[in-house]
């Protein structure tokens, strides 16, 4: 018997389907699946869209368990092969150790749009994408959307803050502006913020925009621009207002839907293992010597992040700063770094100097279960947002060394904005991620003296952990059900159920739908305005 129009009503309509395309990056793989984890945990289906080499990655991060309980299926691209001049075997940003070959993989991640289309046309209707959310940085992605009709929005890795600071410099002309400086030291104010924002030609914002990179910023931008909106990993009582502007700004709609590393809280597997596949000894002897300190808070943190590579001059300098400072510490060297004899004879007699007060690890750390470590009172970073956001919600000050990017104007945040920072001092310069003889180096006396002021009992410091531990409180808070990040989940993936995944005109067009949110209304300066800048 067929099923009355009433029974045909009331079955509820299929759970929207997610394809999420990350780029090939840690600091980007890292929090698109810790989105993907949000998603599922709410009843969606998601599929992690990316090559052989980092489906592999990807499976070992997303563990088998937790694939199977929140229906996410990882999808294998093939990757190009006779990409002239690209090294076989390359296929992440961390492999790749010239920077030549960093434009020749990006040409290379182009090329996978013409599978990703085939995949997406494979698909039955039961699991038609609802939305595509790619990483910003893979603009290619938006003439397959276009192509198929299917909702595209678009991740952005780094804060508001940052994001409002890039479009407002690209409308403003902030980049004719800094390229006609007559120094790196000459300085810049970003148009168009709620505060007061300056940068120089070295620190200005922008991804791939640098000579070389023309093509695929341009691509990125235009993807942006055509897009039906943004997830952000950031929550409202952080942002609000730059929230609210970018998404005047921008004109799309913008879910702030962080912190994601939460989305791993009362799991201490995926806590241990965020990052990388799980290591039981090494996360065991840093847990075991992290439990033998006494106090709270006393021992500092000092990770760069999956990137940044430091040249034996600097590490030095770094180690013999810990070391001066008299503050326990948990120091992370990358085995690149500790590859050279010199460098592993150095810190093998540091190590013995500081027996008892520092553990240095070589390679991959823990880092949110170090950092949710009640002994870890201060984290000094690199200023990538995974590691500042990460460090926020649980409650840790931080000392800012920004090397490329956004991490100049990520610093900017955290010290003059949220004031849970303090600088360490690096000269507005970029360096390179690889390694630069030409970098400046930051002296061990400058590495003491951000740490002894990090976790020191003055008053500055007493207030920057007040306010630490107050935003890590509204962090959780924001990812508990009713909590402004848990809401605005729940309102999109709701819009994306009742959508279907697109709308058809009167002519038989395929428009994406563009969802709208309600969101509270914060009074700021935006476009434009001149106001902030007096």
């Amino acid at each position: 018997m067929a099923p009355t129009e009433d029974a045909a009503a009331a079955t509820p309509p299929p759970p929207p389907h997610f394809v999420i395309v990350p780029f090939v990056a840690q600091g980007h793989t890292i929090p698109m699946v810790d989105l993907a984890r949000l998603l599922g945990s709410r009843g969606a289906r998601v599929s992690l869209v990316t090559t052989p080499m980092n489906a592999a990655r990807l499976r070992g991060v997303a563990g088998h368990a937790t694939r199977a309980k929140l229906a996410l299926d990882i999808v294998e691209l093939p990757f190009p092969t006779d990409v002239a001049g690209l090294p076989p075997g390359i296929e992440h940003v961390d492999q790749v150790t010239n920077h030549n070959h960093c434009v020749l993989l990006f040409a290379a991640l182009r090329r996978l749009a013409e599978p990703l289309e085939a995949y997406l046309r494979s698909l039955p209707p039961p699991r038609r994408p609802s939305c595509l959310v790619s990483d910003w940085c893979n603009g290619w992605t938006a003439a397959v959307s276009a192509r198929l009709g299917i909702p595209r929005l678009f991740f952005q890795g780094p804060p508001c803050f940052y994001s409002l600071c890039d479009i407002n410099a690209v409308d403003h002309g902030l980049h004719e502006q800094t390229a006609a400086a007559r120094d790196d030291t000459e300085k810049f104010v970003v148009p168009g913020m709620p505060v007061r924002v300056e940068v120089t030609r070295a620190t200005a914002p922008g991804f791939l925009n640098s000579p070389g990179w023309e093509s695929q910023w341009a691509e990125s931008m235009d993807a942006m621009r055509t897009s039906d909106g943004a997830v952000v990993n950031t929550f409202f009582d952080l942002e609000a207002q730059f929230l609210a502007c970018y998404e005047a700004v921008l004109g799309k709609p913008v879910w702030a839907l962080g912190p994601f590393c939460l989305a791993n809280r009362g799991d201490a597997e995926a806590t241990a293992s965020r990052g990388n596949a799980p290591d039981v000894a090494r996360q065991s002897a840093v847990t075991a010597w992290l439990d033998a300190m006494d106090t709270d808070d006393s021992v500092v943190f000092v990770s760069f992040g999956s990137l940044v590579r430091k040249l034996p001059n600097q590490l030095f300098e770094v180690g013999h700063g810990l070391e001066d400072s008299g503050v326990p510490f948990v120091w992370v060297v990358k085995e690149s770094e500790a590859a050279a004899p010199e460098v592993a004879e150095w810190l093998a007699a540091l190590e013995v100097r500081v027996a008892g007060r520092g553990l240095v690890v070589r390679g991959w750390a823990p880092q949110l279960a170090v950092l949710s470590h009640c002994a870890v009172g201060g984290f000094v970073t690199h200023c990538g947002w995974n590691s500042l956001l990460e460090a926020i919600a649980h409650g840790v000050p931080v000392a800012t060394w920004p090397h490329f990017a956004d991490q100049f104007l990520n610093e900017r945040l955290v010290v003059d904005v949220l004031g849970v920072g303090v600088p360490v001092g690096v000269a507005e310069a970029p360096v390179m991620m690889l390694g630069d003889e030409s970098a400046p180096v930051v002296g061990r006396e400058d590495v003491a003296r951000a740490v002894a002021a990090l976790m020191g009992d003055g008053e500055e410091a007493g207030e920057r952990r007040r306010k630490a531990k107050e935003y890590g409180e509204k962090a959780h808070r924001a990812m508990e059900k009713g909590g402004s990040s848990y809401e605005s989940l729940t309102q999109l993936i709701e819009s994306f159920r009742q959508s279907g995944g697109e709308k058809k005109t009167e002519d038989g067009t395929v428009h994406a739908w563009s969802p709208l949110k309600e969101q509270k209304k914060i009074d700021c300066y935006c476009n434009g305005s001149t106001d902030a800048e007096a």
